[in-house]
């Protein structure tokens, strides 16, 4: 079964279920489709990876908007909740990426490569891995970076 009729069975699902969240971010996704595929010049096909892709965009973005809001507190969980909601459900149609343990590997062997110490090289250290690991979440990457040349 291929995404788009995973997505259609669970909005069904979650209209009988009447699950309000799980309803919302399934249109989105839709939407976000349709979008994509009306906008002047599409001509691909679509197909699983143009869902993969899609979803992947809007949980990343989601996953920024989520770290906005949790700097607000209280005043914004409800909100955050959703969105958290929205990035931890979207996961499942997701190629599974590495931990953070596994990145922070990757973050030490490429610090000690270019021999780096100060801060200020935060964007060569992260040129390096990026040019090197292609589809890593760059978020991550930058927090574990930041904090290995902070101290």
């Amino acid at each position: 079964m291929n995404i788009k009729e995973q997505l259609r069975d669970e909005l069904k699902s979650a209209m009988r279920e009447r699950d309000r969240n799980r309803i919302d971010v399934i249109r989105q996704v839709n939407s976000e489709i349709e979008r994509i595929a009306t906008a002047p010049g599409f001509s691909d096909e679509i197909n699983d990876d143009l869902y993969v892709a899609t979803i992947g965009a809007y949980a990343k973005k989601m996953g920024k908007a989520l770290t906005e809001f949790e700097g607000y507190g209280d005043r914004a969980a409800e909100a955050a909740e959703k969105l958290r909601f929205e990035v931890e459900y979207l996961s499942q149609w997701l190629p599974k990426g590495l931990s953070e343990d596994e990145l922070g590997v990757i973050v030490d062997a490429t610090i000690e490569e270019l021999g780096v110490t100060e801060p200020s090289a935060i964007g060569q250290v992260m040129g390096a891995i990026m040019k090197q690991h292609d589809g890593l979440d760059g978020t991550v990457v930058n927090k574990l970076v930041r904090a290995r040349l902070a101290g």
